[in-house]
């Protein structure tokens, strides 16, 4: 199974009143980094999260956040019945005092004291069971996080179809080459004729030994089968890391590497234009494959 190492999800919870969001995704990276973001006071979950991350991710860049709201939509309206009882003798007072100058003032109404400050009052949430949140919260992290590992292997369905394919197109474009070589062969044989000649017309006596020298190192120059050869082998290990469980990314990466190795080789002892482009088409086709393989853990 193929994992990438991009991935996001969410889950909400709440406890007596409190409300909180898991937030999870990571980016890629050169090995696991887990980061986390929490409120005071929940060291022990930071702690808890971030092994249970540990257990399940190699590679990447995670990002751990947790959000938490107080729910005080919750809380019930209460009376302050004390408060009332002073604010209707302060208006009472204030409305003789106003008859008293002459001043007639508008009929006080309920709202109108409902609305003066500390006469209506938000019921305080009962203490919470710090463990018991904790716990809830553990719970609902362990959720979230197995959501967060189902979408990064989603995400590596996608690579593993889209690296499988480009494996299939190296495969292919190495059978053409091998098609070429027959063609390529008059040419090379023409080529070590002419090389030949003018060795000859530069010596004056030949020495066989040093002929036998030039003729055997234009050869090794020309020959592409071991080039093509190990791409063969570079493609079933490709397959087979495709298959392997758990990560691969960087023993993927080492492979395009290879790759890349021997299809710079086959362009620069090519001597044939097909050849060559069909080494230009490989490049092209490895660097693509090499930038999916960075999201692989």
């Amino acid at each position: 199974m193929v994992n990438s190492m991009t991935g996001f999800a969410s889950l909400g919870g709440d406890y007596q009143g409190t409300h909180w969001v898991w937030e999870i995704r990571s980016v890629n990276g050169r090995g696991l980094d887990i980061r986390s973001r929490m409120p005071e006071g929940f060291d022990a979950v930071e702690k808890f999260v971030k092994a249970e991350t540990a257990k399940v991710c190699a590679r990447g860049t995670v990002n751990i956040g947790l959000r938490i709201k107080q729910g005080a939509e919750d809380a019930a309206p209460v009376l302050n019945v004390e408060n009332l009882d002073a604010v209707i003798e302060a208006v009472k007072t204030a409305e003789e005092r106003a008859l008293n100058k002459g001043l007639s003032l508008a009929v006080t109404r309920g709202a109108d004291l409902l609305s003066i400050r500390g006469v209506i009052e938000m019921a305080s949430p009962e203490k919470q069971d710090d463990a018991a949140l904790h716990k809830m919260m553990q719970a609902d992290f362990k959720k979230v996080l197995a959501d967060f590992i189902a979408a990064r292997g989603a995400e590596g369905d996608s690579l593993k179809s889209i690296l499988s394919e480009q494996v299939d197109q190296i495969e292919i474009l190495n059978k053409q080459s091998l098609d070429i070589l027959a063609e390529r062969a008059d040419e090379t044989k023409k080529t070590f004729h002419a090389n030949v000649q003018k060795i000859l017309q530069n010596s004056d006596g030949v020495d066989e030994t040093r002929l036998t020298q030039e003729l055997a190192i234009l050869a090794v120059k020309s020959d592409v089968m071991e080039e093509l050869d190990r791409l063969t082998a570079h493609v079933n290990a490709a397959r087979d890391l495709l298959k392997t469980k758990g990560p691969i990314g960087r023993k993927f990466d080492f492979l395009t590497q290879e790759f890349n190795r021997e299809a710079n080789t086959l362009c620069s002892k090519a001597g044939h234009t097909a050849l060559t482009q069909i080494g230009l088409e490989l490049k092209t086709v490895i660097d693509q494959m090499r930038e999916q393989v960075q999201n692989v853990e």
